[in-house]
């Protein structure tokens, strides 16, 4: 027989599958041909690794992912024997494969979404009365993948679309779900079958038989069940006994409902299991308690050990402590009592050596300042005595005064805390109470001519509002002419100021300028005709004093409106008046104002 040439196969599958013109029927089709026709050629071959190839390289092309967005009950309409026998050759394909190094993927990602998508359909198989061939085609896949490939258990019993399954009141899909079970674990290939699955998925299981037992009245489902069950206890012995535990009343229910069926038999003996698993449940229970007991019967032994150890041991240590403590103690009093020996020898000696200066100091004085000398020694001692008599007194007295009742420094502080608090507190109140505090100036930042109307209608509302009852409105109005006249008065006392500064300012820069000239004038023997005029001509001076004008009046256009309030009279700074008296000051020079230019009247001056 020739070699099949499996990778050509598999590539002209995937290259007809990803046809985008296919409609779903006719994918259906041909995905089920393919697959049939490569697992035929596949299956007869002499080498039998070539089936294990093929299935391997339908996974890694993506073909059995195409298989199974086919199994979609949505996108196939009245198909269902088609994708029966779809879902029984994918099944077929996932047993077997070798993924490789993508293993990992392969078994917790593809197979659990195969097995998601078969039990979706023969989910919407159970709503179809007519379908239940394939619905068993369909659970047939299921348990085959599950046999293959145990660690899907729990995946299957946990699934939701499983859990609709098992609610149909269909009595020959609750049989064929159990039957299904039953077989898979006395199976010849997966005699280990239930001894390789884990605490939760035997649980799960458990779960299902005994839930077909609380719920169907079918003598079938009923027998099925119970056999489920004490095959499971012969399988697993010990474990399934612990996990019947859980189930409380469950020989109760088998007595009640499922006896004179036909398997009175198998009920005994599950019967006998559970009555043996409660036996075992007591003998463990006192086994657990022994072993407690024991357990704590032997703490407390060490514990006791271990507190005789440690009370020996601080009873040592204490002993060991307080015999250094005595002998520092008796160290330290005898350091002391030589300490006091040593103050007081000392002391003996600087009194002695103290009278023999003095009587030797009173050798040395007149007979007649002797007496003299001691009542003064007399006094100062009286002195020194006094002064510690009085302080011992005052702080005596101090001490009776802090032991009186009153309040002490804390109270003191709390209540200047307090005290400040509330102060605070009544200025923020009146602060928030009273009308707020603007500038006294007129022109602050910010204030346009329509805000000081503003301002000005306010204050008029509120003087309208709240009259004086000391003064009348007239009376105010008369006030506040007055208050104006002497505010006006006395800018302009400060006008007349600034002018009279200004003339000064004036002179003394023109007697500077002179002064300065003379300074620095040549000898009368070099002194030419030009220098001569320099010093009669008046138009340094001249020059100055329309240069400050014009500054001024420069500053004066560049200041806001509200700084030429009442000055009124600066426009007369370049009156007739003024421009007489500059006249009579620089010997009849002339200064114009904005208008007007700067003459010289020289000719005069001269």
């Amino acid at each position: 027989m020739e070699p099949v040439d499996v990778e050509g196969l598999v590539a002209e599958l995937k290259r007809q599958l990803e046809d985008e013109d296919l409609k779903p029927e006719q994918r259906l089709r041909v995905v089920n041909s393919g697959l049939n026709d490569v697992l035929k050629m596949a299956a007869v071959q002499p080498d039998g690794s070539t089936l294990t190839r093929l299935k391997s390289l339908l996974y890694h092309s993506g073909v059995l992912n195409h298989c199974v967005r086919c199994l979609n009950p949505r996108m196939q309409r009245a198909n269902w024997s088609a994708m029966a026998t779809l879902a029984q050759l994918i099944s077929s394909c996932c047993v077997g494969a070798e993924p490789g190094q993508h293993s990992e993927a392969f078994h917790r990602l593809f197979l659990p979404s195969v097995v998601d998508g078969l039990l979706r359909l023969a989910a919407e198989l159970t709503r179809r009365a007519e379908c239940e061939s394939a619905f068993r085609t369909v659970m047939e896949s299921v348990g085959w993948m599950i046999r293959g490939h145990t660690h899907l258990t729990a995946h299957v019993l946990s699934s939701v679309d499983y859990e609709q399954i098992q609610m149909t009141d269909n009595v020959s899909v609750s049989l064929f779900c159990v039957q299904m079970w039953l077989h898979t674990c006395t199976c010849t290939s997966t005699r280990d079958f239930l001894t390789e699955l884990g605490d939760d998925s035997v649980s799960l299981l458990l779960n299902d038989a005994i839930s077909q037992l609380a719920v169907s009245c079918d003598s079938a489902v009923g027998g099925v069940s119970v056999k489920l069950i004490l095959l499971m206890a012969n399988q697993l012995g010990l474990r399934l006994q612990r996990l019947l535990l859980s189930f409380r009343g469950l020989d109760s229910l088998l007595n009640k409902d499922w006896r004179g069926r036909g398997f009175d038999k198998e009920v005994d003996q599950l019967i006998r299991v559970i009555q043996s698993s409660e036996d075992l449940a007591c003998t463990e229970r006192v086994r657990a308690a022994c072993v407690i007991q024991a357990a704590w019967r032997s703490y407390q032994t060490r514990r006791r050990v271990r507190n005789l150890n440690r009370a020996v041991s601080k009873l040592q240590r204490k002993y060991r402590a307080l015999r250094t403590q005595r002998r520092r103690q008796q160290e330290a009093q005898r350091l002391d009592e030589e300490i006091q020996y040593q103050v007081c020898l000392r002391r003996q000696q600087a009194r002695r050596k103290f009278h023999l200066k003095q009587r030797r100091l009173l050798q040395l004085l007149p007979p007649d300042q002797v007496q003299s000398y001691l009542q003064e020694c007399e006094r100062r001692a009286a002195v020194v005595i006094q002064s510690h008599w009085r302080g011992f007194r005052e702080r005596r007295r101090y001490e009776n005064r802090r032991c009186t009742p009153g309040p002490t420094r804390a109270q003191q502080e709390a209540a200047m805390t307090l005290q400040r608090a509330v102060r605070l507190f009544l200025q923020r109140r009146r602060a928030a109470k009273g009308p707020p505090i603007s500038h006294f100036w007129i022109g602050q930042k910010g204030l346009t001519d329509i805000r000081r109307a503003e301002l000005q209608k306010q204050v008029q509302d509120y003087i309208s509002m709240h009259p004086s009852r000391a003064v009348s409105h007239q009376e105010c109005e008369r006030l506040h002419e007055e208050v104006q006249l002497l505010l006006l008065s006395e800018l302009q006392k400060g006008d007349e100021r600034r002018r009279e500064e200004t003339r000064r300012d004036a002179l003394m820069a023109h007697i500077n300028t002179q002064l300065d000239k003379i300074t620095d004038a040549p000898p009368l023997s070099v002194v030419t005709a030009a220098e001569a005029d320099s010093f009669l001509s008046l138009s340094g001076p001249v020059a100055t004093r329309a240069r400050d004008a014009h500054n001024a009046m420069l500053q004066a256009h560049r200041l806001p409106w509200w700084r030429t309030l009442g000055n009124a009279d600066e426009a007369d700074l370049l009156g007739p008046a003024h421009v007489e008296g500059l006249e009579a000051e620089l010997g009849g020079l002339y200064v114009g104002g904005a208008t007007e230019g700067v003459t010289f009247d020289l000719h005069s001056e001269r």
